[in-house]
C-alpha cells in the first residue's frame, strides 16, 4: 500500500501489537516454549552497492532509497520483540531479517516476475545496479526447523541466500530461464507511475539490499540453492 498516515499507523501496529500480545501469552504459560522466531527484514540494512550487510551490518534510511518509513517500522519491530515482550530467560529469541522470497505459490513475487519476463517486460529495473536479496521459499523453510533445533541459536539472523544479485542481473537469468528473448526496461519514472497505480510504493524495487547469511553459514548451515540460477532452475522444473 501506499504510505500514507492511516497506512502507517496500520502498518506499524500490526507489527507491534502483535509482538506485544505474543510476548504477553508466553508470559503467562507455565512451560512455555523453548524459542521464538519472530519475523523482520533485510530491508532494516542501509541501502548499499558496496560491501554486503551480515547481521552486525550498518542499519539505518537512505534518502535516494525512500526507505525511511520500512527502517522505522522494522527498528520498531525488533525493539518490541526483543525489549517490550518480556519472556522467561529460557525462552530463545530470534528475529527473521528475511529477504525476497522466492517460490511457486499463486500471487507470489516469483509468479510476477516470471509474467514480466515471459511478456517481454522483464528488463531491469530503474538504473539494475540496486542488489536483491532473496531466498528459495525451501531454503527459506529449512532454515527456520535448523535455528529451531539448534540450541544456542539466539538474536538477529539474516534469512537470505549468500549471493545477492543486482536486479539487471536477476532479470537476465529469469529471460533466460523461461526462454525470453528480450526485456524492455523500467526507468524510474515508469515505476513511479506503476507504483501508484498498483497503490505501492517504489522502495520496494529500488532500495539495494545486499544482505548476506553471516550466522547461518559460519554456524554451519548450508544452502541447497545459493545462486539465483539454480534457485529459478529448480523453481522452473517444480510441477504446476
Amino acid at each position: 500500500c501506499r504510505y500514507h498516515e492511516k497506512h502507517r499507523k496500520e502498518i506499524l501496529d500490526s507489527r507491534l501489537d502483535s509482538t506485544r500480545t505474543l510476548g504477553a501469552g508466553i508470559r503467562t504459560l507455565k512451560s512455555p516454549p523453548r524459542v521464538w522466531l519472530n519475523s523482520s527484514t533485510a530491508t532494516i540494512y542501509r541501502h548499499t552497492f558496496g560491501a554486503p550487510h551480515g547481521e552486525a551490518g550498518d542499519i539505518g534510511a537512505t534518502p535516494e532509497a525512500k526507505d525511511a518509513f520500512s527502517v522505522e517500522v522494522a527498528t520498531a519491530w525488533e525493539r518490541a520483540f526483543f525489549s517490550e515482550a518480556e519472556t522467561p530467560p529460557e525462552v530463545r529469541k530470534i528475529a527473521l531479517r528475511t529477504g525476497l522470497v522466492i517460490g511457486t505459490e499463486p500471487g507470489g513475487v516469483y509468479e510476477v516476475l516470471r509474467r514480466l519476463a515471459r511478456t517481454g517486460l522483464g528488463g531491469r529495473m530503474a538504473s539494475g545496479r540496486q542488489f536483491v536479496s532473496w531466498i528459495h521459499a525451501l531454503d527459506f523453510c529449512r532454515a527456520v526447523d535448523w535455528l529451531i533445533r539448534q540450541p544456542a541459536a539466539d538474536g538477529i539472523y539474516n534469512l537470505t541466500s549468500p549471493t545477492p544479485v543486482p536486479n539487471a542481473s536477476m532479470m537476465a537469468d529469469l529471460r533466460r530461464q523461461v526462454g525470453a528473448p528480450f526485456g524492455l526496461p523500467a526507468p524510474a519514472f515508469l515505476l513511479e507511475i506503476g507504483a501508484f497505480l498498483l497503490r505501492t510504493e517504489t522502495e520496494l524495487i529500488i532500495k539495494s539490499r545486499r544482505v548476506i547469511p553471516e550466522r547461518l553459514l559460519k554456524e554451519g548451515f548450508s544452502f541447497l540453492f545459493p545462486t539465483f540460477p539454480e534457485a529459478i532452475a529448480d523453481l522452473e522444473h517444480q510441477p504446476n
